[in-house]
């Protein structure tokens, strides 16, 4: 059905869309590269949200050698007018020959239409080749187009034996500073990082990107360029007031409390009133359906053993970034996860491991839920 050749040009447009993963949000990533007579005559990746989309960026780039081109794209090119025009009509226009899509767009709004509109133009189309890669390409996209709610990953530091703290809450620096610049890396590709109250209070942290510990990432992002997540607080309680180092740094913060608060918060907060969960705490699944309607694609959990425990628990994560140091702090340390307890080894969870790589002197382990037979 495809040749080597078509899946080295859709390799080729992958890898173009892997370059907008610092600046798309809340659009997916997508690469473009157009072939006429075995030449690459055009190519163009999707840079952010109310820009020209990729297959604009190669068509541009590729002038009249677009006509009779093959176009490999890494999603269904999109058939309704949003901020930009569709680009199917674009690729009809520039009388594009074929058209071959890793993958059908999830999004209501194209589903197949926009295969459809370029087939009734006369076009060849296809699609399913390295679906799984264009899939991966976009985790939170996809699942928030099919679910409403963004893909979840939980994020953890620990010693070799499961300790996230001292017992009188020391916990800087477990790991070292390459594992360290890895995870300002995986706060960059993500819409919002969640942490909880008690971990605001204890460590007053700012919860945002900083641009000089994004280590070899500095090079494909100016600090103008970066954008912020939003960082979500949960305080169910509502015991947070000023001054705090979430509003000295850029970006939004939200909070999501079951109460009012009494201070005042400056503009660049939010407070979503939150629902309860019937145990007096705050709902995460209810949450993570309110970030799917502001349209946060991926969601970075970085929270104590309660919250992090909580959205485990529940089954409310995709994947589970484990970092690791080989270092031994002892069983009076803080644990890992609070968890509700087995009583069968039957009933113990068993997880998957998807990635195992050194980050200077830890480790990182990838993690997601092991698929029942």
């Amino acid at each position: 059905m495809f040749s080597t050749d078509d899946a080295r040009h859709m390799a080729r447009a992958l890898e173009l869309a892997r370059r907008g993963q610092l600046t798309t949000r809340p659009n997916p990533r997508v690469g473009c590269v157009l072939v006429r007579d075995g030449e690459v005559v055009g190519e163009g990746f999707h840079i952010r949200a109310g820009g020209p989309h990729a297959e604009v960026h190669a068509l541009r780039a590729a002038g009249d050698k677009a006509r009779g081109a093959t176009a490999y794209v890494t999603l269904e090119p999109c058939s309704h007018y949003g901020r930009t025009p569709p680009c199917s009509q674009a690729l009809i226009d520039a009388g594009v020959a074929r058209v071959v899509a890793a993958m059908v767009d999830p999004n209501p709004q194209v589903a197949g239409r926009g295969l459809a509109m370029l087939e009734a133009a006369g076009i060849e189309t296809q699609h399913g080749l390295m679906a799984n890669e264009a899939e991966a390409v976009n985790p939170g996209f996809m699942k928030r187009m099919r679910t409403g709610r963004p893909f979840v990953r939980v994020k953890l530091a620990a010693s070799l034996d499961g300790r996230t703290a001292l017992a009188n809450g020391q916990s800087k620096w477990i790991t070292g500073p390459e594992a360290r610049a890895d995870v300002q890396r995986l706060r960059a590709i993500s819409d919002a990082v969640i942490t909880g109250a008690d971990s605001v209070l204890a460590d007053n942290p700012s919860m945002n990107v900083r641009h000089a510990e994004l280590g070899h990432w500095q090079s494909r992002i100016s600090e103008a360029d970066l954008q912020q997540p939003l960082r979500v607080v949960v305080d169910g309680k509502a015991r947070l007031a000023p001054p705090l180092k979430l509003l000295d740094s850029d970006g939004p913060l939200m909070l999501a409390s079951l109460r009012g608060y009494d201070c005042h918060w400056p503009a660049s907060v939010s407070v979503w009133p939150a629902a309860d969960n019937g145990e007096g705490k705050v709902a995460l699944t209810a949450l993570l359906d309110e970030l799917g309607r502001q349209q946060i694609n991926e969601v970075l959990v970085e929270a104590g053993s309660a919250l992090a425990g909580a959205f485990i628990s529940a089954g409310l994560w995709d994947e589970l970034w484990l970092y690791q140091a080989p270092k031994l702090m002892g069983s009076e340390a803080r644990g890992l996860l609070a968890l509700p307890g087995v009583d069968t080894m039957a009933e113990v969870p068993s997880l998957t491991i998807q990635d195992v790589r050194r980050v200077g002197a830890d480790l990182r382990l990838i993690l997601t839920r092991q698929e029942k037979p």
